[in-house]
């Protein structure tokens, strides 16, 4: 089996860009770019974004914050992360995120193995290529997500279920 693949090589505003329940998703690399082996993408989270509590089963997870500030939550513990923090989430930790400041904050996101960008492709709406915002997600958005998660071995937990 060829395990060789092409460089990849991204300027500063291309990628494949969606908008992922209300935060802009700018993807660096793929699996198909990397032979599965991680993923990294680029996400704007605006004041009052981020995913609600959940479990990966299959991939480590990495945040690093370029811009602004990200507030974890890692099991009980809350974090407020700001520029140049980074932070790991090991298979099978419960976290979330959230941008509880007045302003939108960037960081990188990188999954390893490969395959959870499959799922943000199938979930997300696509922007413009250099686009920094997006629409509030809509009932159908996230109901869709809600749905679709569990394919990528993702458990949601809401509050109340």
């Amino acid at each position: 089996m060829n395990n060789k693949h092409p460089s990849t090589l991204r300027t500063p505003t291309e990628g494949r860009t969606i908008a992922v329940v209300g935060d802009v998703y700018r993807f660096l690399a793929t699996g198909d770019d990397t032979n599965g082996k991680y993923a990294l993408w680029e996400a704007i989270v605006p004041p009052g974004g981020g995913p609600p509590p959940h479990v990966h089963s299959r991939e480590e997870e990495g945040f690093y914050i370029l811009e602004g500030e990200i507030t974890f939550h890692i099991g009980e513990t809350r974090i407020v992360a700001s520029a140049g923090m980074f932070a790991n989430m090991p298979v099978g930790t419960p976290h979330s995120f959230k941008n509880e400041s007045n302003r939108p904050a960037k960081m990188l996101i990188s999954v390893a193995p490969a395959g959870l960008e499959k799922m943000f492709f199938e979930v997300g709406v696509p922007v413009a290529q250099g686009a920094t915002t997006a629409a509030p997600p809509t009932k159908e958005e996230i109901e869709k997500l809600l749905a679709v998660a569990p394919r990528y071995g993702i458990e949601i937990r809401l509050p109340g279920h």
